[in-house]
């Protein structure tokens, strides 16, 4: 009887352990992607400014 309860609880146990690793990792992961999508909006809404003689105007006189 002591055996099946203590092992009842080792069960319990590592499934608990296992569930808290399981939710730190997703919650990793959603951290960097987050990261990662804030990083592309950056760059896209403030694109970096174009070389020297690559300005925004269009020369029609070519």
């Amino acid at each position: 009887m002591n055996t099946d309860l203590s092992t009842n609880l080792l069960t319990a146990q590592t499934a608990l352990t296992q569930n808290s690793v399981q939710i730190a990792v997703f919650k990793k992961a959603h951290e960097m992607e987050s990261n990662l999508l804030n990083s592309l909006m950056q760059t896209a809404l403030n694109p970096p400014a174009p070389p020297p003689g690559q300005g925004l105007k269009i020369d029609k006189q070519a």
